[in-house]
């Protein structure tokens, strides 16, 4: 599909640039160098609306007649937020306490046209339910790795499908880019995927 808009998505997330890819549009990546600050006392549903806007705005500034796009998942359960591990000790916590539970992905996206000085923010929430983990499936999924560049510990995409038991919503929420949400807000900004 052709677009005449440049278009950019301000993330570094491989995950992200996968499911964009899937529309068919032709965009750069420009991956935005905002600090997340996740201890703002923000709601979920405002957490991720407002990093994805401030991660929006840094990449905007670089560019003049350009649509940026950006946005940002966070895990939620039981009032506590999981962002990404960083070490082996923070994926075990993390995975002992959604084994066996349900919890929900909020993702926040913005989208902004640089040219018309339009901006756009939606959130929208998708709900897990992860099986009952034993320590062994614990530290076998630890091992592998995947863990530890995702909110929450796990890839739904990857070998995390296997401790996940159902999704309610969007699976590429879940992954972190809502295509339906997103496509139908690009509509807004005169871009159609169909």
């Amino acid at each position: 599909m052709r677009n005449s808009r440049t278009i950019i998505l301000a993330s570094a997330s491989p995950r992200r640039k996968e499911i964009l890819e899937k529309t068919g549009l032709h965009f750069t990546v420009d991956e935005s160098s905002y600090e997340e600050e996740t201890d703002s006392g923000l709601r979920p549903r405002e957490l991720a609306r407002y990093l994805s806007r401030e991660k929006a705005r840094e990449v905007a500034r670089r560019h003049r007649n350009a649509l940026i796009i950006a946005a940002d998942t966070i895990v939620v359960s039981g009032g506590r937020l999981f962002g990404k591990p960083r070490r082996k000790q923070e994926a075990r916590e993390m995975l002992k306490a959604l084994s066996g539970k349900s919890h929900s992905v909020i993702t926040g996206f913005t989208i902004i046209d640089t040219k018309e000085k339009k901006e756009f923010s939606k959130t929208v929430e998708s709900k897990v339910f992860f099986k009952k983990l034993s320590a062994d499936e614990i530290e076998a999924y630890i091992r592998s790795g995947e863990p530890f560049d995702k909110a929450g510990a796990y890839g739904i995409q990857g070998l995390g499908a296997v401790i996940v038991k159902k999704i309610e919503g969007d699976f590429f929420n879940v992954m972190g880019l809502p295509l339906n949400a997103l496509s139908g807000s690009l509509k807004k900004f005169g871009i159609n995927v169909l």
